[in-house]
Parts: structure tokens; C-alpha cells; sequence
């Protein structure tokens, strides 16, 4: 990718790369940073290395993949979060991270079903974290145990299949029956779930209003665009090293970055093009969306937030089950000053008063071309092997 092949927009002083000679430059990631999708050996010794392959799949705030799981007592995995890869900006209050750790207790206990083993699962078993703050308490103790009564979960067959979809969405709706099904997911979970579409013009609006504005707040602020940087890999030797965090891998930036005009060390400014571009695609997108999602909770403390997290993993493997894709929409949830109105907004028009509830996800939902799946470090990155 030489220098001619780039060209300079008159008078804007920005270098974009031209996709000319950029045909060879393939977007797929490399194959070791997705290896995880494609499930564990069937002859796996130990069956929670087998059960944990799948737990590792769940979806997790900037894909930082935060678990740590102790397997040095037989039959029992402890949940530890990794207190390394937190998102103390955009996340102050570790609401999400523990949602993230409730996703990978669901994808857990779904693939202990497949296995005929229960998977009895205890909450914080040294004590539960403040409002505020984690710490190195476990999250979970999981004991497994041969139950002939379990019954394997029929979302176990899409947890290879389940892949965040930030793509846009094609503005039909969803079948009735299909949202009949995702609410249903939720069951085993005390949440309350809504959906808003074309029949309710009015809400759907005011929807995407909230979604806009909340997103562009968190664009120019540059704190928050910095905690997003910090973890964006770009190309395949970066992906490939990392195999978490938020992974870009076309062409274009790839070449930008190798020529030094893609600079991660500070944010774009509000009117840059790198922001406006940005705010225009994420608009163009959440106009286009049919339908939106959310899930709310009685209360938040920290169980609340991993059993929301877990309805939320159950909520996603129903919608692919589907068909559908599903994108969470976190920017208004965020507990972060600058995001006072739009959060305060989206829980008045969900008729979610605060303190006594919560709005823990917030997605927008539809029918989109398949994408494929995010990195994941490996079973091997998550095991605590020192005492």
C-alpha cells in the first residue's frame, strides 16, 4: 500500500486512503483470534473446560472479557471479575461489567445442561459488592452435579451462532411470534421486558431520539471516546495479539493507521470528521431500526445486575434463534454526569421510576446480513493458576 495511493481532500487536510491497491487487504480477523467460536474438543478431559469454551462466547461490555475462573477445587468453578479490565469512565459504577458477568453464568449453565449436570450457582459467596465499587470476592461459586432431571436448553444450539450485530437493520418488523419468544426467554429471570415499533410511531420516535443524542454525547466527550480508543485494535497483527477489546480491520483504517494519520492517543474534536462521520452512520442506522428492546429490574443492586445480565444472554441466543440481530444500546444506561438527561429520559419513557427500577438493556432489534463473530482471548487466558 504505497503513498500514491492515497489522496488529499482540497482544502481539508485530512488523508484518506484510497481503496485502490487495497484489494489484497482482506477485513476477515485472524483466524487464532476467533478460534474460540468454533466450540470445544468433543474428547475434553476435565468437563468445565468444556462447559467454560462455551461461558467464554458471552457478551461483554467493549468485549473486555473480564472472568477469571478457579478450577483447583474438583467439581467447582469460582468466578472472579478481573479488576484489570473494568470501564471506569463509561461504566463508573461497574453496572455493565456485572451484567457481563451474568451473561457468562447463563452461557454456563446452559452448556452444564448439555451436559446433564446442574450447575448450582451462588451469588457473591463471601459477600456481595457495594453500589460503587468491585473487589477481589468472588463473583459466583458454581458447583456442578449429575442430575438426571436436567433438561438440555434448546438456546444451547445458538451460543456458536450469537454474534452482536452493529450492522444496519432492514426496516421490516419482526414476527409477533418471534418477540412472543424472546420475551418468553427471560422466564427464568426477574425482569420485566418491553418491545416499541411501528405501531407506536409516537414512542419509537422518542426512542431514537434518546438513542441519537446519547450516543453523540458520549462521541464528544473525551474522556469517554478515549476509553474506547484505548481498546480499539486495529489490523491483524493487534487483533491477533489482544483478541479482545473492539476490532477494526478494513482496508481503509488499517492503512491509515500504518501510515500514522489514524492518532489513537488523544480524541477527535467534536466537529472532526472522524466524529461527525460517526454520529451520521450511527443516526442513519437507528432510524432505520424497526424495533426496540429493553429489559427492567425492581431494584440494582449487584445480584440484580448478574441476573440481568444473565435474562440479557437469554434474550440474544432467542432473538438468533430467530433470525434477528440485536444491539445494545448502552450510551443512555450509562451512569457518567454527562449522560444525566438522556438516562433520566429513557427511564420516564419506559415508566421505570428511579431508585425503585432499573433499566439494565436497552437494544435495538431486526433482521440484518449475518456478521461474524468478535475475538476472544481463549479458556486458557481465563484461568486463575496461582494461588
Amino acid at each position: 500500500m504505497n503513498r500514491r495511493n492515497f489522496v488529499r481532500i482540497a482544502g481539508g487536510g485530512i488523508v484518506l486512503g484510497a481503496t485502490v491497491g487495497l484489494a489484497g487487504c482482506s477485513s476477515e480477523l485472524p483466524p487464532e483470534a476467533v478460534a474460540a467460536w468454533s466450540g470445544p474438543a468433543a474428547n475434553t478431559a476435565d468437563v468445565r473446560h468444556w462447559i467454560l469454551s462455551y461461558a467464554i462466547l458471552a457478551p461483554h461490555s467493549h468485549n473486555l472479557q473480564s472472568w477469571l475462573v478457579d478450577l483447583r477445587q474438583p467439581g467447582e468453578i469460582m468466578l472472579y471479575c478481573d479488576l484489570t479490565r473494568l470501564l471506569p469512565e463509561t461504566d463508573p459504577l461497574s453496572r455493565q461489567i456485572m451484567m457481563s458477568q451474568g451473561t457468562f453464568l447463563e452461557l454456563l449453565d446452559i452448556a452444564a445442561r448439555q451436559k446433564g449436570l446442574r450447575a448450582d450457582i451462588t451469588l457473591f459467596p463471601q459477600g456481595e459488592f457495594g453500589p460503587a465499587t468491585l473487589d477481589k470476592r468472588p463473583v459466583a461459586r458454581i458447583v456442578l452435579a449429575a442430575d438426571a432431571g436436567v433438561k438440555p436448553d434448546p438456546l444451547f444450539a445458538d451460543i456458536l451462532n450469537r454474534h452482536t450485530n452493529r450492522e444496519a437493520y432492514a426496516p421490516r418488523e419482526p414476527a409477533a411470534a418471534a418477540l412472543q419468544a424472546i420475551a418468553t426467554s427471560v422466564a427464568p429471570h426477574p425482569v420485566r421486558t418491553g418491545f416499541v415499533g411501528a405501531a407506536q410511531p409516537d414512542a419509537l420516535q422518542k426512542h431514537r431520539a434518546i438513542a441519537s443524542e446519547a450516543w453523540r454525547i458520549e462521541l464528544v466527550t473525551p474522556r469517554t471516546v478515549m476509553e474506547s480508543f484505548n481498546v480499539l485494535r486495529v489490523g491483524p497483527r493487534e487483533i491477533a495479539e489482544h483478541r479482545d477489546g473492539l476490532s477494526i480491520n478494513t482496508p481503509m483504517v488499517r492503512a491509515l493507521t500504518a501510515l500514522g494519520l489514524f492518532d489513537r492517543s488523544k480524541a477527535p474534536g467534536p466537529n472532526d470528521a472522524a466524529t461527525t462521520g460517526q454520529i451520521k452512520d450511527f443516526n442513519e442506522k437507528i432510524a432505520a431500526t424497526p424495533v426496540f428492546f429493553w429489559m427492567i429490574t425492581e431494584g440494582n443492586d449487584r445480584k440484580t445486575q448478574v441476573n440481568a445480565g444473565r435474562a440479557y444472554a437469554r434474550a440474544q441466543l432467542a432473538a438468533t434463534a430467530q433470525g434477528l440481530a440485536m444491539q445494545p444500546l448502552s450510551q443512555a444506561l450509562q451512569e457518567y454526569p454527562e449522560q444525566a438527561k438522556p438516562y433520566a429520559d429513557i427511564h420516564t419513557l419506559l415508566q421505570a421510576p428511579q431508585p425503585r427500577d432499573t433499566v439494565q438493556m436497552w437494544a435495538r432489534l431486526g433482521y440484518a446480513p449475518p456478521v461474524g463473530p468478535s475475538p476472544r482471548r481463549g479458556l486458557q487466558a481465563h484461568l486463575i493458576t496461582t494461588a
